[in-house]
């Protein structure tokens, strides 16, 4: 399986013209597979905050969800899915 990075545009719910990124990355078998594994650890980690307890550290494959911020909107509908490059190994 490849490592793939997934990138979606967050904003925040107050505020429209606070935008950013969250990136999510790890394993999958293409980039359909890739955006659901994201989804999925994001929709785990907030069901683990919500209920008081700390984020999931991430499943075999890699995937997990860290910096959640409770005021800010995923905008998954456009979100995109590459293969990920280290950027350490562009030196």
């Amino acid at each position: 399986m490849r490592r793939y990075e997934v990138d979606v545009p967050i904003h925040h719910e107050a505020d429209q013209d606070r935008r950013g990124l969250h990136v999510f990355t790890g394993r999958a078998a293409g980039p359909g597979e890739a955006l659901a594994a994201a989804h999925r650890a994001y929709d785990r980690a907030v069901q683990y905050v919500s209920a008081g307890l700390p984020a999931p550290d991430g499943s075999r494959d890699g995937w997990a969800a860290r910096g959640l911020r409770p005021d800010w909107v995923l905008d998954w509908h456009k979100a995109t899915t590459k293969a990920w490059v280290n950027p350490n190994s562009l030196m």
